[in-house]
């Protein structure tokens, strides 16, 4: 069986095409990889790339990320909603096809100790590739951002996993590791109060009391008029996506708001949406077999 491991690195890049452009194609141009999608979001000032390969394809194309996007991202002049602390912020891998969860682990460390060693950047193993569970959770890591980093490294349980022990100058720090998928979700409502989202999100976050599998903040989108519940949906199988945002759409009526869209950044598993569906349409006894396109994918 062919393996296929997907990985969804996340760039403090999001306003500046040319830029973006550029470190999609180092990825690419790596051998043994398929760049699937870029997703960029101005107001977030950063980008989602989601390609998929064998393990040293995957290898080669992140390490091809990393020499693209630290030449090319400073964030000692980065300002954008979505919390960040490194020039590439996060790399999950997930397997999806021949590999397990403990093959993505292995491969977490062989990069992450390339990146330390070829770019000088201090790398954090996160998820099930963390080292201690102070570093399991991400905004755990990423809490105090770049500008908090020289002085959050100096506490001896922030010394990184790999790499030097002070964030580089302009590329800072990077989070590392293997994850089940995840689903980026946001929900977008009719209002410019960012309290209104801010407390929506406290709500419906695991941390504050909500759904087991979520994780969500408050965001300003000033170009759109409007705020926003970025969310991360990390088991849609136990907290599907319809389920939060009936939770959503039921907190933002308290405050006599309405949710005016909603959208996927990203990649998703097809069966996060036929769920939605099934829900929705009321469907009894449907199952995934009954979709066209999954029948003409298996022959």
């Amino acid at each position: 069986m062919r393996t296929i491991i997907e990985c969804v690195p996340n760039i403090s890049e999001g306003q500046d095409r040319k830029a973006v452009d550029e470190i999609a194609a180092a990825v690419r141009g790596a051998a043994g990889v398929r760049l699937l999608s870029v997703s960029s979001d101005p107001s977030h000032n950063r980008s989602v790339l989601t390609f998929v390969g064998d393990a040293e394809g995957v290898r080669r194309a992140v390490l091809a990320l990393f020499a693209a996007a630290a030449a090319r991202i400073d964030l000692t002049r980065h300002r954008g909603e979505h919390p960040r602390m490194g020039a590439v912020d996060v790399v999950p891998l997930i397997p999806i096809r021949g590999a397990t969860v403990q093959d993505c682990v292995a491969l977490s460390r062989e990069i992450g100790a390339a990146i330390g060693e070829r770019h000088g950047i201090p790398v954090y193993l996160y998820e099930d590739s963390a080292t201690s569970e102070l570093r399991r959770n991400l905004a755990e890591i990423r809490k105090g951002e770049f500008e908090g980093f020289p002085e959050k490294m100096r506490n001896p349980d922030w010394k990184p996993d790999f790499g030097p022990d002070r964030p580089h100058p302009t590329a800072g720090v990077v989070a590392v590791g293997a994850r089940a998928p995840l689903i980026a979700y946001n929900i977008n409502l009719g209002t410019k109060d960012i309290a209104v989202a801010d407390r929506i999100a406290r709500s419906i976050r695991h941390i504050g009391g909500g759904f087991r599998y979520v994780k969500a903040i408050g965001v300003e989108l000033a170009e759109r008029g409007c705020v926003q519940v970025s969310i991360n949906m990390t088991d849609y199988k136990k907290t599907p996506l319809h389920r939060v945002f009936e939770c959503v759409r039921s907190e933002a009526e308290r405050f006599g708001v309405a949710v005016v869209g909603s959208e996927i950044v990203g990649m998703t598993p097809a069966e996060a949406l036929t769920m939605a569906a099934e829900h929705y349409l009321r469907l009894e006894n449907f199952s995934a077999e009954q979709v066209l396109e999954t029948q003409l994918l298996e022959e």
